[in-house]
Order: structure tokens, then C-alpha cells, then sequence
């Protein structure tokens, strides 16, 4: 077989290792962080409907968000960690 396969194999083989709960994998498990959008949008100083609007997000969503029923992902995940530490820089490139 060719090593492409061979290494796939093993990290499959091991994956079940670890989901099976055998001690001695090598898995790594990266979890994201959970962001607190409430603490984001609060830092921001905006109401949930100007987050929303400033943003490109519903206001459905983002109740979501805040409430911990679930979770943002991708573009919108990058977005929102952006926002929280350059909240003006992300504005202003908005606005422009």
C-alpha cells in the first residue's frame, strides 16, 4: 500500500483506540474555546439588534449564541474573535 494509506490507517486505527478509551493512543483532541458572545457584544457597547445589524448577524442567531444553545463556527467564529480584540478595526473596515 502506499504510505498516504499507511498513515491514514494508523491515525483511523488510533482514533478507535481512543474513542474506545484504550490508554497509550497518541490522539490529540483540540477543542475550540467557547466565546462568550454576550461578554463580546457587551464590550462593544451595542444592543443585540446593532451587534446584529453592525455585524451581518440575525438577531436569532445571536440570541442563540448568547444563551450558550449553540455555538458560532467558521467565518463567523473568526469574525466575532476579531471583534473582540479590534472591535473598531472591524467597523471601520465595514463602514468603508
Amino acid at each position: 500500500m502506499s504510505k498516504a494509506f499507511d498513515s491514514i490507517k494508523a491515525g483511523l486505527e488510533e482514533a478507535i483506540a481512543h474513542a474506545k478509551g484504550q490508554a497509550g493512543t497518541a490522539a490529540r483532541i483540540h477543542a475550540p474555546l467557547v466565546l462568550d458572545v454576550k461578554a463580546i457584544r457587551a464590550r462593544v457597547g451595542m444592543s443585540q439588534t446593532e451587534f446584529a445589524s453592525a455585524f451581518g448577524i440575525s438577531v436569532g442567531t445571536l440570541r442563540h449564541w448568547e444563551r450558550g444553545d449553540r455555538q458560532p463556527q467558521g467565518p463567523a467564529r473568526v469574525l466575532l474573535q476579531v471583534v473582540a480584540k479590534e472591535p473598531q478595526a472591524v467597523l471601520s473596515a465595514l463602514a468603508a
